[in-house]
């Protein structure tokens, strides 16, 4: 009869802890006791084995643990049979590395188009228990969880897709890699951060319409000045289309002999915009006055 794993509440032996969870190359001790007469115990092991005593304690010790997969029992010949109990043991390695960088892109990103982030984490052990999670500024926007049952140092790499808009202009993403190792394990969970990755969003002008009305009263011998601005990235170049003419400047004279439509253009890189500029010719002011 052997009992293992399932059965330990039948084995007649506690373990004091009842599992680890250990740096790699760190030190680990447990005891294992029993509280009934036996024939010997000790401990199966492939690095830090205990032979059998007589004792009711044997204590498995390794100064520094570094055998990936190590599953080291503790047994006891009682009642003329044997049974054991495993140990449960998480080996841990932290990151080498965590970064972050764009895929097939390089320079600005265009507004409304979709680009690929990827965090690369290297050599970290277990993976089953990594999460990587992606940020924002200072807020989470995603994560990615990895169930690999493989015990030993792997790279992983995430991915995360973003279409950015203007008020991202200056945005900084960065991902990090968390270690999650339960109880037993460090406390807080380990975290390793990249470098943020600060992007550069160019978009298309749009014009200040508060500034720009579509419709602009001229009174007969009264000038009036109108102002074009317009925001974008690369900063626009703001021209007047009148009749057959651009005129490059961000301000207009008109009068009464301005042509009834007035175009403002603001372009760059990415696009142009137009806004329709409508005058409208008032009659002359009348003045009365009171003696």
């Amino acid at each position: 009869m052997c009992l293992t794993g399932t059965h330990a509440d039948e084995c007649p032996v506690q373990l004091n802890p009842q599992s680890v969870v250990v740096k790699y190359g760190g030190s680990v001790s447990v005891n294992c006791s029993t509280y009934v007469p036996h024939k010997g115990m000790g401990w199966e092991s492939s690095e830090g084995g205990v032979p059998m005593t007589r004792d009711s304690l044997t204590t498995w010790r390794v100064s520094e643990l570094r055998e990936w997969g190590i599953e080291p029992m503790c047994f006891i010949n009682y009642n003329k049979e044997q049974c054991t109990v495993n140990l449960p043991v998480t080996i841990y390695k932290t990151p080498d590395s965590v970064s972050i960088s764009t895929v097939n892109h390089n320079g600005p990103m265009m507004e409304g188009n979709q680009y690929e982030l990827q965090c690369d984490v290297l050599n970290v052990a277990p993976v089953q228990n990594l999460t990587v999670n992606w940020y924002k500024g200072k807020t989470l926007v995603d994560q990615t969880i990895f169930t690999d049952t493989i015990k030993t140092p792997v790279n992983k790499t995430s991915k995360l897709l973003i279409r950015p808009d203007r008020a991202d202009d200056g945005a900084q993403y960065w991902c990090e890699a968390k270690l999650e190792l339960g109880e037993e394990g460090p406390q807080p969970p380990l975290t390793a951060p990249s470098d943020a990755l600060s992007i550069t969003v160019y978009f298309k002008p749009i014009i200040n319409e508060t500034k720009l009305p579509s419709i602009v009263p001229v009174f007969r011998g009264y000038p009036v000045v109108i102002v074009c601005e317009a925001e974008g990235k690369p900063e626009p170049t703001i021209s007047w289309s009148v009749n057959t003419n651009n005129i490059v400047s961000e301000t207009l004279t008109i009068t009464e002999s301005t042509p009834e439509d007035l175009f403002c253009i603001a372009n760059n890189s990415v696009g142009i915009t137009t806004r329709r500029v409508k005058v409208s010719i008032q009659g002359n002011y009348v003045f009365l006055y009171n003696f």
